[in-house]
């Protein structure tokens, strides 16, 4: 009787060391799947990054004083504590007075990886003196607005 009470009281160690293998193959499947994730999120940052920074450059060029001329060139930029490696290319298109612009951005420690590509398309800077576009608003307001608070 002795016997049967003991067996009946706890688990074997057999059952034990099973139990122990099921548990681990568990946490190292949370483990692989928490590193997934961690790489994913690195990856989409970093491709937030370079995407801001490409645009920002196509932003710089079409906002400038002087229209860019064909060529490529390569410029390195520190951002967000990381050293950026930029390709900028830009090259004449079927219409006279735009010029196609393609940034290619790489992280400064691999240069030959492009992390993200942004084109984009600008002309020329508008000449000394000249008026900006004044469009017409409509009476009453903006589009889409009501005079006095009615709804219809």
């Amino acid at each position: 009787m002795c016997a049967e009470r003991s067996r009946a009281a706890g688990f074997t160690l057999l059952e034990a060391m099973v139990a122990l293998v099921i548990v681990a193959l568990g946490m190292m499947a949370v483990a692989t799947q928490i590193n997934r994730y961690v790489v994913a999120a690195y990856d989409v940052e970093e491709k937030t990054l370079a995407s801001w920074i490409a645009t920002n450059k196509i932003t710089e060029l079409s906002v400038g004083k002087t229209w860019p001329g064909v060529d490529k060139y390569d410029e390195e930029l520190d951002y967000a504590n990381r050293h950026w490696k930029l390709h900028v290319e830009v090259s004449e298109t079927d219409v006279k007075n735009l010029h196609r612009v393609d940034v290619s951005v790489a992280l400064g420690d691999r240069p030959n990886r492009t992390v993200w590509t942004v084109s984009g398309l600008i002309e020329p800077p508008a000449p000394p003196g000249f008026p900006p576009v004044l469009w017409p608003v409509p009476a009453g307001g903006a589009a889409g607005e009501r005079g006095g608070g009615e709804r219809g």
